[in-house]
């Protein structure tokens, strides 16, 4: 018995022992997975990363900036329907359970037995509140000690938050395909709507992408996507969520999702888009938080302008492209089996979404037939488009084009290489209303607005003459039209520089040099104001910052990006005010707080209530840098480079519409920057490699009708306006033209205008009569003077301009 009961002993010992160091081994195991087992009260106060949602003046959807698309929705915001979807699908008793679903976790273990035979994909056993636990607290790994967290943290929760709260942070987190976080991401991007305006049956199919959202794609897996969506479908019908007859019509409705995930169902406004982007990434308040932060950002754009601006540069410069020629197809093929996946492969324009690929089949003289790469279909091209490529270069069998259907034949299109900008900004207050920095976005993101430093040419020339109206000058001032030279030019030689038209047309008015851009005046006007004068004065109304006052700047030959130059034309359309641009209105936080506001003027008075008095004034933007009337006199001359001088051609957009042509040695940029009391828009055509556009092409050949064709639009809702006349100023009637002068200076005018011959009439006379006798004096013919009072009427609008009116540096 003693030795019985020494072994009895020593078992229980050995008994103890094991319990003990089974304790032990559970009490470090249970210290080590407590050490850094997540705060579940963190969750009360969390916010996952949601995206800064960008929206156009009108409240447009324009864009989004975000690592994870996600648009952040309370509890409250969420439709029922989409709630039920999840709980039918995830977690039917979420809310009878305590963060673990005993019941339904045996219910997963039963079916996986069956699972497990029929080679089914195993189901889980996981709660909504437990995935909550893993996706927001934990990581994705399949362990034992992750399963355990995950089972202590989802009790926790449910001691912490509301069921109401759990679900909240669910149906946000969750990732659900097609680049979408949460539910109201999922349903813009999936179905373009927002969570309000689903559909059981479309509410069903978000919910049956946790498990899986790749291996229910709807695009790649439709009947797979459409399965799953009605095995949902059954799971609400079971639940009483839905009743059996909208079961069966849910099923019915075919499962219809966009063809790929949108930022914005708004797609004219990229370049925009990322300079806002850009500009919002610069500013120290929110830049750091703008992917995640969930801001709302409102932005100056206006999108009909902006529609209107990019359909207008991209007519022009197809137009460009198409005025120089045919440069043949961008590939070739023999038809072999395939050829037609690999022509769809070549990237158009998405913004030219009729446009198709296609190869020649035969040519018969003007007589091409084509083949679409995508459907098929065959035709012809049209007569005209045919002739015009056969000029240049001769269409071939196997040619890979780009075609454009019109009725029962094929238009014939090519990508431009040549690019462009244009900017419209609001010259009260420095708003951009439309921006498009190039042919297309998808092309090229590079933003010709903004980053592009060209020169200028003759539009910088207005900023020359304003430097000389605030000096002694005036409107009539005279300045001499002749040849001059001067020390320094190219290889130690003299620089000469000369009118486009190689002629000289002698003593000429301040107005008459603008209107016409006449080179040789301008220099010498430079030479007597002085180009340090004229340098800083265009630094004062933000041309640039970095202008050297030589005397070739004065035409043209400093570096200026779009953006700023038509904002420098704001002065003289505003009174005399500089406007810095902006694309950012305001910035709100995800609680509606403004953290950002463009405009910082306070007004004090604007809430008190209204008693009759006068209503509060705001004082105007930006910084006071020309007088007023110097505004005017600019713009008004201004006004007759449309009506009379080199952008003759958009004198039928009407009155008031002033503007100024430029075009750089060799043609190699080509400019147009025209404006209203409204509206200032820049437009700028060339080569990213900077390389000529070609003879002939001026600003008057290419960027005036794309501004014609924009201001068509514009106008409509921003009619123009006279410019207004300043309070001080004394105006006169010079040759046939009201003239604006600063009190004082207009006693100047009798001294300093030209002789007249005996025969030249006196008095007040038609400005279009003097223009007239001015040019057949230089080509030696002479002429009866016209009768002053007799009006004559001006040119048709589509008559080209005299050559010295083409507004060449």
């Amino acid at each position: 018995m003693k030795i019985a009961e020494r072994w009895f002993v020593m078992a229980g010992i050995g008994l103890l022992g094991a319990i003990a160091l089974a304790g032990l081994v559970v009490a470090v195991y249970a210290a080590w997975l407590f050490h850094d087992l997540p705060d579940a009260t963190d969750l009360a106060d969390y916010r996952p990363p949601t995206a800064t949602r960008v929206y156009a003046g009108d409240g447009t959807l324009i864009g989004e900036f975000s690592d994870e698309r996600r648009i952040y929705v309370t509890y409250e915001q969420i439709p029922e329907p989409v709630i039920q979807a999840f709980l039918a699908s995830e977690d039917r008793n979420f809310f009878n359970h305590g963060g673990i679903d005993v019941s339904g976790l045996g219910r997963a273990m039963f079916r996986n037995v069956f699972n497990v035979v029929s080679g089914r994909r195993l189901e889980g056993g996981s709660t909504i509140t437990q995935q909550v636990a893993k996706n927001v607290l934990l990581t994705n790994e399949s362990t034992l000690s992750r399963k355990l967290k995950e089972a202590i943290l989802s009790s926790r929760l449910e001691a912490t938050l509301s069921k109401e709260q759990i679900l909240e942070l669910y149906l946000n987190e969750i990732f659900l395909g097609y680049r979408s976080f949460g539910v109201a991401s999922a349903a813009y991007n999936y179905f373009g709507k927002s969570l309000e305006q689903l559909r059981p049956d479309e509410a069903a199919f978000l919910a049956a992408l946790p498990k899986g959202p790749n291996n229910y794609h709807p695009k790649r897996y439709p009947e797979r996507a459409k399965q799953r969506r009605d095995w949902v479908l059954g799971e609400m019908e079971q639940s009483r969520f839905i009743t059996s007859a909208e079961l069966i019509a849910a099923r019915a409705r075919p499962l219809v999702t966009q063809d790929a995930p949108r930022r914005a169902q708004y797609q004219d406004a990229d370049f925009f888009v990322e300079e806002a982007r850009r500009q919002a990434r610069a500013n120290p308040d929110f830049g750091d938080q703008l992917n995640a932060g969930g801001f709302y950002m409102r932005t100056t754009l206006d999108p009909t302008l902006q529609t209107a601006a990019r359909d207008a540069l991209m007519k022009g410069l197809e137009n460009y492209d198409r005025r120089h020629g045919w440069r043949g197809g961008w590939g070739t093929t023999d038809f072999a089996a395939g050829w037609q996946a690999d022509a769809l492969k070549q990237t158009r324009p998405p913004e030219r979404r009729a446009w198709e690929a296609a190869a020649v089949d035969s040519v018969a003289g003007n007589n091409v037939r084509i083949v679409t790469a995508r459907e098929g279909r065959t035709g012809s091209l049209v007569v005209e488009d045919a002739a015009w490529a056969n000029a240049n270069r001769q269409l071939k069998r196997g040619d890979l084009i780009f075609v454009e259907p019109r009725g029962n034949q094929f238009l014939l299109k090519q990508v431009p290489r040549v690019n462009g900008a244009l900017v419209a900004i609001e010259p009260q207050s420095g708003r951009v209303l439309a921006m498009v920095g190039g042919y297309s976005y998808a092309l090229s993101s590079f933003n010709r607005a903004t980053q592009a430093q060209r020169q200028p040419g003759s539009a910088f020339k207005p900023f020359v003459y304003a430097a000389a109206l605030e000096g002694d000058f005036t409107p009539a001032s005279i300045v001499l039209d002749a040849p001059i030279s001067f020390a320094g030019g190219a290889n130690g030689g003299r620089w000469t520089p000369e009118n486009y038209s190689r002629e000289y047309y002698g003593p000429q008015t301040l107005r008459r040099g603008l209107e016409l851009s006449r080179n040789v005046m301008t220099v010498r006007l430079a030479q007597a104001v002085g180009m340090t004068n004229v340098v800083e004065l265009s630094k004062k109304m933000g041309v640039a910052d970095n202008l050297t006052p030589n005397l070739s700047v004065s035409l043209g030959a400093g570096e200026v990006t779009p953006y700023h130059l038509t904002a420098a034309y704001a002065a003289f359309a505003n009174g005399g005010r500089r406007v810095d641009p902006y694309l950012i209105e305001y910035v709100q936080d995800r609680d509606g707080e403004t953290i950002y506001r463009a405009d910082p003027r306070n007004c004090r008075a604007c809430a008190r209530g209204f008693s009759g008095q006068e209503s509060p004034r705001l004082d105007p933007r930006g910084e006071q840098v020309i007088d007023p009337i110097t505004a005017y006199q600019i713009s008004s001359m201004l006004e007759g480079v449309v009506q009379r001088g080199t952008a003759a051609s958009a004198r039928g957009l009407g009155r008031w519409v002033a503007g100024k042509t430029g075009t750089t040695n060799e043609y190699r940029s080509a400019w147009f920057v025209g404006y209203t009391t409204d509206i200032v828009v820049g437009v700028f055509i060339g080569f990213d490699d900077n390389r000529p556009l070609g003879s002939g092409e001026t600003g008057a050949t290419g960027p005036v009708p794309v501004f014609t064709e924009f201001m068509q639009v514009a106008l409509k809702s921003r009619p123009a306006r006279p410019f207004v006349r300043p309070r001080n100023a004394v105006f006169r009637t010079v040759r046939g033209v009201e003239e604006a002068f600063r009190p004082g200076t207009e006693r100047q005018r009798e001294e300093e205008e030209t002789p007249r011959a005996p025969s030249a009439p006196s008095g007040p006379q038609n400005y279009n009569d003097v223009v007239r006798r001015e040019q057949e004096a230089a080509a030696g013919v002479t002429t009866t003077p016209s009768a002053p009072p007799q009006a004559a009427p001006p040119p048709p609008a589509d008559k080209e301009p005299a050559e010295d009116l083409s507004g060449l540096y």
